[in-house]
């Protein structure tokens, strides 16, 4: 598993907006790896922002 799916798994699984710091804690992926993740997943547009900060999976 990439640690863009690891990412998206964990996200959903939160249920809710979360955090880089978030995700680290739940995933145990280290932080630079999830920032290069989400970099990644944003031009994708995989991910959304509904509060600043706080990320979720697009619909």
């Amino acid at each position: 598993m990439s640690v863009k799916e690891k990412v998206l798994e964990v996200m959903k699984s939160a249920g809710k907006p979360v955090s880089a710091g978030e995700v680290e804690k739940l995933s145990g992926l280290e932080r630079k790896d999830i920032d290069n993740a989400f970099k990644e997943l944003k031009k994708e547009n995989a991910i959304v922002s509904p509060v600043r900060c706080k990320w979720e999976p697009a619909k």
